[in-house]
């Protein structure tokens, strides 16, 4: 894969990384630059998300992306790669920001997802010369770029003291949207993002309030899919609704445990839910 370079203030789209402290002289890349600046926002959040935590990163990245805004994260396990897996699957354009030169594709598992971005007209972007290695401190480094790129900071699941949080402050620093999404008190999972919101973040629970914070139109209302039987249809509403957890799906759609079963199997062949673990659910 071609690795090229750029001066940062000659193409459009990434004209608003100039605006930054400690701003790149040179960026390389693999792929794709948008020709015009788009609506951009980043998203990151913990490396282990829980089912909740998984549920939302691909719902809002995937919405988002339908909508034409680039996603942006760094290509890490966890709600990265879920945020640039659904953005793909969505049809939009995503970038990764890498941690080092581009001859090394951090983490190695996700080389896969880094070849589908670029193939799907996205790139891989460095501040980093294409040789130089990947240092510890490389990671918070970079994550000023992932703010600084975007029109906004999404985060999703993250401890209190994680490196999300440095980003967030990065994000603060440059002017940027800082929004988070609320959980659960008693998970160490949402702890920084709750804090976030303490502090004056916003509490995002509808991609609609994304749209608003950076100064887009609402999002076109996603309409609920149309099931093949009754069976699929009242599973389709209940997920629609917000319904998740598969044992609560089966209670709610009062069906016998051997249909439940297949009604979600069909529905899942069909690409209308998607399996998220631990028998959690979501529409696709």
């Amino acid at each position: 894969m071609k690795i090229n370079n750029i001066c940062p203030d000659y193409p459009e789209y990434l004209k608003i990384i100039q605006t930054i402290a400690n701003a790149p002289k040179r960026l390389w890349y693999i792929g794709s630059i948008p020709h015009r600046r788009l609506p951009t926002v980043a998203i990151i959040g913990t490396r282990r998300p829980t089912a909740y935590g998984q549920m939302v990163a691909h719902k809002l990245a995937y919405q988002l992306a339908k909508q034409g805004v680039v996603i942006v994260s760094g290509l890490a396990l966890g709600v990265d790669a879920i945020a640039h897996r659904a953005a793909l699957e969505a049809g939009g354009t995503t970038i990764a920001i890498m941690p080092g030169g581009l001859t090394h594709i951090s983490p190695r598992s996700n080389y896969n997802l880094a070849v589908d971005i670029i193939k799907n007209g996205g790139m891989l972007l460095s501040d980093y010369a294409p040789e130089d290695p990947i240092y510890k401190q490389n990671f918070i480094a970079r994550n000023r770029i992932v703010s600084g790129i975007s029109d906004g900071l999404l985060v999703i699941e993250a401890t209190a003291k994680s490196g999300t949080m440095h980003t967030a402050s990065f994000a603060l620093e440059q002017g940027r949207a800082v929004m988070a999404v609320p959980g659960n008190i008693t998970s160490a999972a949402s702890e920084g993002c709750n804090n976030l919101i303490k502090r004056g973040a916003l509490a995002v629970t509808d991609v609609n309030d994304i749209f608003a914070e950076i100064g887009l139109a609402t999002a076109r209302q996603t309409s609920l899919p149309l099931g093949n039987s009754p069976q699929e249809q009242s599973l389709l509403q209940l997920l629609f609704a917000g319904e998740s957890d598969g044992d609560v799906l089966q209670q709610k759609s009062k069906l016998p445990s051997a249909a439940f079963s297949q009604t979600l199997t069909m529905l899942e062949l069909s690409g209308k839910i998607r399996a998220l673990g631990a028998n959690q659910w979501s529409l696709k």
